[in-house]
């Protein structure tokens, strides 16, 4: 009996994506909106001080709130570990301040916002900065909450769904409308009040 062969690879039209042009527009675009504002931040701009053409950009991405959403997803997956601490308190507190270590930066701090209100107008970025961003940082969040549930010390209470609310919740409030510091006295709080019931918890 013959047997069949694997079909021969599809090619995809257009030139591969350089990791380091990809690079290179997410630096730009970084370090662009710091220095002139998310109103002032253009596709144009970002390909200039990127050094490429800005249809290398519209390739990729569609918007500048896309090439944002990148940047700001890559800088979160290197600055927030997922590192076994050996305990859910210990655990949940390293994740607590590596999320407001970064969150309280000013340039950081800007873009959340900036995406955060251009989620609100624009119907389909607003899909994309849900699925690609904000439950990215959840299911982050969610791994912690699984160890600990393998590992026997999360409590009860709260929910494992209400511990990602509060926790981003309190970190968004604090963003959009209170205007107050992400600093440890918040990791300290929001650390007391989710382990409270752990096993070496506060």
């Amino acid at each position: 009996m013959a047997i069949d062969k694997q079909p021969p690879p599809v090619e995809r039209r257009g030139r591969k994506r350089s990791e380091e042009s990809r690079a290179a527009i997410l630096t730009a675009a970084f370090e662009l909106v710091g220095e002139v504002g998310w109103a002032g931040l253009t596709i144009e701009g970002i390909a200039g001080r990127a050094g490429c053409g800005k249809q290398t950009i519209y390739r990729w991405w569609p918007s500048k709130a896309q090439v944002l959403l990148d940047a700001l997803t890559v800088k979160a997956d290197l600055h927030i570990g997922q590192a076994d601490h050996g305990s859910y308190a210990a655990d949940l507190r390293a994740f607590l301040t590596d999320t407001f270590t970064l969150g309280r930066q000013d340039q950081v701090a800007r873009i959340l916002c900036a995406l955060m209100a251009e989620a609100q107008i624009d119907a389909e970025f607003g899909a994309t900065f849900r699925t690609e961003f904000l439950r990215r940082r959840r299911d982050a969040l969610q791994a912690v909450l699984d160890r600990a549930l393998a590992r026997g010390d999360l409590p009860a209470r709260p929910a494992p769904a209400t511990v990602q609310d509060l926790v981003f919740g309190v970190l968004w409030y604090r963003l959009l409308s209170a205007h107050r510091p992400i600093d440890e006295a918040l990791v300290d709080d929001l650390a007391a009040t989710l382990t409270g019931g752990a096993p070496g918890g506060p």
